[in-house]
């Protein structure tokens, strides 16, 4: 049987870990080649082997997407090795959540350049793909529901400009057969936390029931985020949630345009 996204290709920035990781492999077992792109090369190839068992493709691109140049050379890969882009999820972010009055202004700027500067070029680069191969195409920002909230700090303040970018872009493409998707999700359980206060880390990895010491900035175990999502499931979600919202937006016909989709748990925590 054909699977929905069989013989496209899609790339996923920020693929390492967390919501990254559960798209690339939902892309993939919908049949997709996906480029995983991110700073983690193993554990991307780990992700490469899942997908590959099943019934997707994917090729590995370590890079940083703070450096804008790698962004369009990780499209034009994608397009010339399998001569198309249908998805393309600018997916990348970081968040340093100080209050602003003890903000690092470095910390500031590694959120805009990824959170903002590299979607935008993203965004950019991946209309020009589609475009060339005349692609019905998608592209999707994850956006955040701090983008939500007039008070989300500096990190909400980048949440604010993806959403405020995402309506921009879809206007002008309306005469193109791209289609642009803004998802929001809300808390989940994701290595995102891995900058909050070292007590709330430190809750999080006691709820886990697991000895284990996470110091901050640090990269929260998997084990520790698969053993408290299930626990803690009304105020966290889970990767795969918003992984079937980005599928469920992609296989939609050209004509059908899912303009935001927010994901999120039961209970709303500020993000």
């Amino acid at each position: 049987m054909s699977l929905p996204l069989s013989g496209k290709t899609a790339i996923v920035t920020g693929a390492s870990s967390g919501i990254g990781r559960a798209i690339a492999e939902k892309l993939g077992a919908a049949g997709a080649h996906v480029y995983l792109s991110g700073r983690t090369r193993e554990a991307m190839e780990e992700t490469k082997k899942r997908i590959e068992r099943g019934a997707g493709r994917a090729t590995v691109v370590a890079s940083d997407v703070r450096d804008v140049r790698q962004i369009p050379a990780l499209v034009e890969q994608a397009a010339s090795e399998t001569g198309r882009l249908d998805v393309m999820v600018n997916n990348a972010g970081v968040s340093y959540p100080a209050p602003i009055l003890e903000g690092d202004p470095e910390q500031w700027r590694a959120m805009f350049e990824t959170n903002v500067i590299a979607l935008l070029a993203g965004c950019q680069a991946a209309v020009q793909a589609m475009r060339a191969c005349k692609a019905a195409g998608h592209i999707v920002n994850i956006s955040s529901i701090a983008a939500l909230r007039a008070d989300s700090g500096v990190y909400g303040a980048t949440k604010h400009a993806v959403n405020c970018i995402s309506a921009t872009l879809r206007r002008e493409l309306e005469d193109d057969t791209i289609r642009v998707v803004n998802v929001m999700p809300g808390a989940i359980a994701t290595n995102f936390a891995r900058n909050f206060d070292p007590k709330v880390v430190a809750g999080l990895v006691q709820a886990s029931g697991l000895q284990v010491e996470v110091k901050r900035g640090e990269r929260i175990p998997d084990e520790v985020l698969e053993k408290i999502q299930p626990a803690l499931r009304k105020i966290l979600g889970s990767p795969e949630d918003v992984a079937e919202a980005v599928l469920y937006a992609v296989m939609q016909p050209i004509h059908v345009n899912i303009a935001e989709i927010a994901v999120r748990p039961p209970k709303q925590l500020a993000i």
